[in-house]
C-alpha cells in the first residue's frame, strides 16, 4: 500500500517524503510494541484476574483490539508528518502530528554526520541520517527513512559545504 505525504500548509520549499520503506520500519516498531503490551495484558489476565476468579480474557481482547488498530492506522500517520529539504545553506526537517517540530540546520553550524542503519530499517532498505550541531538544545537531528544512497548523498554534500566555508 503506497501512502502519499500530506502538502505542508505553509513551506517556503517542497518538503521531500521519506521513504516507503519507513513505513515498513514504523509497523513493525509499532508490532513489537503492541506485542509487548499484549503479552503484558495477558499475563494480568492469567495471574491476577483468573487467579482471583475475576472475568478474565476481556483485558487480553481489548489489548488484541488496541494494538490491531495502533498497527494499521498510527505508522501511515506518524509516517506521513516527516518531510525534509536541503534550504540553500541549511537543512529542514519536519514532524509530528500533534506536537509538530519544524526544524532547520544551518550547515555552518554542523559538527559532524553520521548515516546508520539499524536491523529494522536495513531490512526495509532506509537509513537515517544524523547531524549533530554547535550547541545544547536540539544539539542532534535525526532524519529517518532515506535510502541509503540518499542519505550518503545528503551527508557529502553537507560535508562539502562545511569544508568550502572553512576553505
Amino acid at each position: 500500500m503506497d501512502i502519499e505525504p500530506v502538502a505542508p500548509e505553509k513551506a517556503d520549499t517542497e518538503l521531500q517524503p521519506l521513504e516507503q520503506g519507513y513505513l515498513r520500519v514504523l509497523r513493525i516498531e509499532w508490532a513489537i510494541t503492541m506485542a509487548v503490551l499484549l503479552a503484558i495484558a495477558a499475563a494480568v489476565d492469567l495471574l491476577v484476574l483468573r487467579g482471583n476468579a475475576l472475568p478474565w480474557g476481556w483485558l487480553s481482547g481489548a489489548v488484541l483490539l488496541l494494538s490491531l488498530w495502533a498497527v494499521l492506522t498510527l505508522p501511515a500517520r506518524q509516517f506521513l508528518t516527516w518531510g525534509h529539504s536541503e534550504e540553500g545553506d541549511a537543512l529542514r526537517v519536519v514532524h509530528g502530528y500533534m506536537f509538530h517540530t519544524d526544524t532547520v540546520v544551518p550547515f555552518v553550524r554542523v559538527q559532524h554526520i553520521d548515516v546508520g542503519q539499524g536491523p529494522i530499517e536495513r531490512l526495509c532498505g532506509v537509513s537515517h541520517l544524523v547531524v549533530h550541531t554547535a550547541g545544547t538544545h536540539n544539539s542532534i537531528v535525526t532524519l529517518p527513512g532515506l535510502d541509503p544512497v540518499r542519505a550518503t548523498e545528503i551527508r557529502d554534500s553537507i560535508r562539502a559545504r562545511i569544508q568550502t566555508d572553512f576553505a
